[in-house]
């Protein structure tokens, strides 16, 4: 009996358990064929199975996986229990694995695939409501099981709105994985993911994230780059903290004001960090305790926790009627350059947008609540600056001489 020794990335370990439908999205380089590709070695060495491989379109079988399934076989070394064909590859437990484009499937021919184990539908983007139709009540077997992997595209197409909707079918499990999921990326890919982030902020969003293809006249900032630069000896550190609920992540973010430049060189950052756990993550920031920090109000236990527990001055942020539009009106009057390491916000500032017409697609002036939780905490360390801006002395008018004034009679 062969044993293979696969590792897992932890992103995908919840669809090693046996459901109907399995499905992975997310960008490039998060691994997700990979991971498929494995688990069908596994289940072809361990006994029969019957597997169609599917697109939308199939003109060659250059454009199948074969190419990667023939790749897995060579890399775990199980030559010996596959028959690699032009159009197939069988297995010695009997097993056949073909390559099929749905779009040339009708009711009719669709039948020859009721007894298939597996269906596995790649680039499942571009896949039609007919023929999602068409395949689920096809992939009938007792235990079957059909995998989808995809690159989303819009929150419209019909895999997202089967397997990414309010109502997921029965017996689904669905995970989202991006390239920082995969402990074994390649390093000339991490290098054209860098490009991306650096030029084209839009494009690292929907490729690399993994996020819808959106409007990018929705997106809040534009005015940011991505540099490495040395701390001024001189600068005067301002800090803000927004605090974690559920799933949402424990903030602090460091920057600082130069002329109409903001500087971000450090922040922190982790989700489900526990109140006792939060001075130790604010301590990764050099000098975080030296330096007042202004944190979301909404949390005054854990405000007064980190008073007592080395950070004095930490102190609540104000909130208006109109401070989180203004406080991002703010952020945008400046150049934001932000180091490398800030990766959160740098993907944050990437997604943040405005909302859209679902309708008509036109942007709305309303912020979308979600991608914001380091920008929230930017907003807070910058809130000082923007009420000494917002409160300046206007300079008086001067009077024309014969209107009026102690020397105007």
């Amino acid at each position: 009996m062969t044993v293979l020794a696969i590792e897992t990335p932890e992103v995908f370990e919840p669809l090693l358990a046996p459901a109907r439908y399995k499905g992975a999205h997310g960008g490039r380089g998060s691994g997700k064929s990979h991971f498929f590709g494995e688990l069908w070695l596994e289940e072809n060495v361990a006994g029969k199975l019957d597997c169609v491989c599917l697109r939308e379109t199939l003109k060659s079988l250059e454009f199948s996986v074969k190419k990667l399934l023939e790749s897995k076989i060579e890399q775990f070394n199980v030559g010996s229990y596959f028959d690699v064909q032009d159009r197939r590859i069988l297995s010695k437990h009997g097993g056949v694995t073909i390559f099929e484009g749905m779009q040339n499937h009708t009711a009719d021919s669709i039948k020859s695939l009721e007894g298939f184990d597996r269906a596995w539908f790649e680039e499942a983007q571009n896949a039609s409501d007919k023929s999602l139709t068409l395949l689920r009540p096809t992939i009938r077997k007792p235990g079957s099981q059909m995998w989808f992997g995809w690159n989303p595209d819009l929150n419209t197409d019909p895999i997202d709105a089967l397997l990414r909707g309010p109502y997921l079918p029965p017996n689904a499990v669905v995970v989202q994985a991006n390239y920082l999921d995969n402990p074994w990326l390649p390093a000339e890919l991490r290098e054209e993911m860098e490009y991306d982030r650096k030029r084209d902020p839009d494009k690292y969003a929907h490729v690399w994230l993994g996020e819808y293809r959106r409007n990018s006249e929705a997106r809040v900032f534009r005015n940011w780059t991505i540099e490495e630069f040395d701390i001024d000896p001189k600068a005067i550190m301002r800090q803000g903290a927004d605090w974690g609920f559920s799933v949402d992540p424990t903030v602090l973010v460091q920057c600082w004001i130069e002329g109409r430049k903001l500087y971000v060189p450090h922040e922190a950052y982790r989700v489900g960090c526990e109140i006792v756990d939060t001075p130790s993550l604010f301590m990764t920031v050099p000098e975080s305790e030296r330096w007042p920090i202004v944190a979301d109000s909404a949390r005054p236990e854990t405000i007064s926790h980190m008073q007592k527990n080395g950070f004095p001055k930490i102190m609540s942020a104000i909130k208006g009627a109109k401070s989180l539009e203004e406080g991002v009106e703010f952020l945008k009057s400046f150049d934001i350059v932000v180091h490398p390491r800030c990766k959160h916000l740098i993907d944050e500032l990437t997604l943040y947008s405005y909302k859209t017409d679902p309708l008509t697609g036109q942007v709305l002036p309303i912020l979308e609540d979600k991608d914001n939780h380091v920008i929230d905490a930017l907003r807070y360390a910058c809130e000082g600056a923007r009420r000494a801006r917002k409160t300046e002395r206007k300079p008086l008018k001067t009077i024309p001489e014969g209107r009026g004034g102690w020397m105007g009679g």
